[in-house]
């Protein structure tokens, strides 16, 4: 809201484009679930991650009232379903019996990391004045979290060795 009021547009305008996010998200987390059943929680927080730093790429050349409605939404559809995939993930990846333990640990630590994200964010503005830098520290993180989301991939579906060893068995 603080953008659209710092662009012109007032807080009325950034509380419309929240609400379309957020509806979105909504979108997203049913549309996620249908995908994580077809290709797995990893890759399904892989693909969410990167249309979301898609997403907040589109925030750095795009100022106008259209096109942040347009990229407001985008980013909705794409970061929506990247919370609940990590539950997917632990569901798919470990015991059942400790479900809720890792499920309840690694929300807490999604949740702390997007507390973080944003007043991070907001200091980066307040440090430099501009929300140019504050989206290129979110992309930074995006990229940290692809970058994770990748690695893990790898290592439980294709890493060294892996084919040799699914031939040898």
């Amino acid at each position: 809201m603080a953008y659209c009021s710092d662009l012109g547009f007032g807080a009325a305008r950034g509380a419309e484009m929240l609400s379309l996010m957020l509806a979105c998200g909504i979108a997203s987390r049913l549309v996620s679930g249908a995908i994580c059943d077809r290709i797995g929680g990893l890759r399904t927080l892989l693909l969410g991650s990167a249309l979301q730093g898609v997403a907040l790429l589109l925030f750095l050349p795009f100022d106008g009232l259209v096109s942040l409605y347009v990229v407001s939404a985008l980013f909705g559809l794409f970061q929506g379903g990247i919370v609940p995939s990590y539950a997917i993930i632990v569901r798919e990846h470990f015991p059942a019996i400790e479900a809720g333990r890792r499920t309840g640990t690694v929300l807490m630590a999604t949740l702390l990391g997007m507390a973080l994200g944003g007043w991070m964010s907001g200091k980066v503005f307040d440090l430099t004045g501009s929300y140019q830098a504050a989206f290129v520290n979110g992309i930074g993180w995006n990229l940290l979290n692809m970058s994770i989301a990748g690695w893990l991939l790898w290592s439980v579906h294709g890493g060294p060795g892996r084919r040799a060893r699914a031939v040898a068995a």
